[in-house]
């Protein structure tokens, strides 16, 4: 069951949104430490404390997330400037939505890996965000419509994998990518438009919201998967019997090992544990996000990997 809209507001995030505007937000972070010390030593980044204005940053970001809010412009003195400001965002955002419900960081997703999703959302780059186990379904599920600002689905080949992976002396390629990866599965990434004005946002506060993310749907692992070429793999999406995209595997960079390997290289570069044995990883969409009302029944397919479908409640 999918229970990513089943964030709840516990003391400490209590605490934390009642004071959301409050000044000197350094003595915050002391009282959430009180309540709720085991947790708060989470959001610690590195060695180094939270600092007050991402505390207050990611506390602004969450308590949007709870109302289902449409997430409006950080105050400037707040705002990440740079993507490696997003991805240190991210991190304290994500400690305070574990607490908040959503269960642990079980996996992560690419966006923008492929040219159809760079022109639709006019970035030209990949950006990386994590999905927790609260949000993940398997090969078909239901989710309601009322636990989304603007839901929407994309169709994505997804890896399970077998080793660690992170650069060494040398940065991860797409063969050294390939070799840590245990299974491949079709999948479905949930997305939410939980956002006032995307644009103007700007990418580092969308990679501080983890990039759209808002779940996922895994389909059965393929363990032979060597056996096919997932660059010429064809994926298709269909809404209520309808073939609405269809894209294939090159679309991800190439191939998506290459994107895998981006995010090994990305999270070594921004400061962010390796990739573990065991993590999944939504590679990028080969079709362009299609949104969703209630009713919609979702089924994408792709070569050699099977199908995952998704039906939307009221």
């Amino acid at each position: 069951m999918w229970r990513g809209n089943k964030l709840r507001r516990g003391p400490c995030i209590s605490a934390l949104i009642k004071l959301k505007n409050a000044c000197p937000w350094s003595r915050v972070a002391g009282l959430c430490g009180a309540i709720a010390p085991s947790h708060f030593r989470k959001l610690s980044l590195g060695e180094n404390p939270v600092s007050a204005p991402s505390l207050q940053a990611a506390t602004l970001l969450l308590d949007q997330r709870l109302s289902l809010e449409p997430i409006t412009d950080l105050p400037l003195a707040l705002r990440p400037q740079t993507e490696a400001e997003g991805y240190a965002l991210q991190r304290v955002l994500n400690g305070l939505l574990g607490i908040a419900g959503m269960g642990r960081q079980a996996g992560h997703k690419i966006g923008c890996t492929t040219p159809v999703m760079q022109k639709f959302l006019g970035i030209p780059n990949p950006c990386a965000g994590v999905i927790f186990g609260n949000a993940v379904l398997h090969r078909a599920g239901r989710v309601p419509r009322s636990g989304f600002v603007r839901l929407g689905v994309e169709c994505e080949i997804a890896v399970e994998l077998a080793r660690d992976l992170a650069p060494t002396h040398v940065p991860v390629d797409r063969e050294s990518a390939g070799r840590a990866v245990g299974t491949v599965m079709a999948s479905i990434e949930l997305v939410d438009e939980r956002y006032r004005d995307f644009r103007s946002l700007g990418v580092p506060t969308l990679i501080a919201d983890d990039f759209f993310d808002s779940g996922c749907v895994l389909g059965d692992p393929v363990r032979d998967w060597r056996n096919l070429d997932l660059a010429t793999l064809s994926g298709a999406t269909y809404i209520n019997g309808v073939e609405i995209g269809r894209g294939t595997g090159s679309l991800v960079m190439g191939h998506p090992f290459e994107a895998l390997a981006w995010l090994a290289n990305s999270r070594n570069k921004h400061g962010f544990d390796p990739l573990r044995a065991g993590d999944f990883v939504l590679l990028g969409s080969v079709v362009e996000t299609k949104w969703l009302n209630a009713g919609d029944e979702v089924r994408v397919e792709i070569d050699g990997l099977g199908e995952v479908r998704l039906g939307v409640d009221p």
